[in-house]
């Protein structure tokens, strides 16, 4: 299967978070998803969908996305 998609997506998603929570100043409108838990939820789909773990993201850096975002 070509995972090659949601690797981007996933880097996408966290590009978005990053955004949002910078100068985005914290407007959904901003995330892919336009809601930070559903962002969240899909960013942990994916990273744990993928057989081999990307080395440039973490679950504990979602999860931190998560904890800023979401509280």
């Amino acid at each position: 299967m070509d995972t090659s998609f949601n690797y981007q997506l996933l880097g996408r998603l966290i590009q978005d978070c990053k955004y949002y929570l910078g100068y985005g100043n914290r407007y959904d409108g901003h995330l892919w998803a336009k809601d930070p838990k559903k962002q969240i939820d899909k960013m942990k789909e994916l990273w744990h969908g993928f057989e081999e773990k990307p080395q440039w993201t973490s679950l504990e850096e979602i999860e931190e996305f998560e904890r800023q975002m979401i509280g």
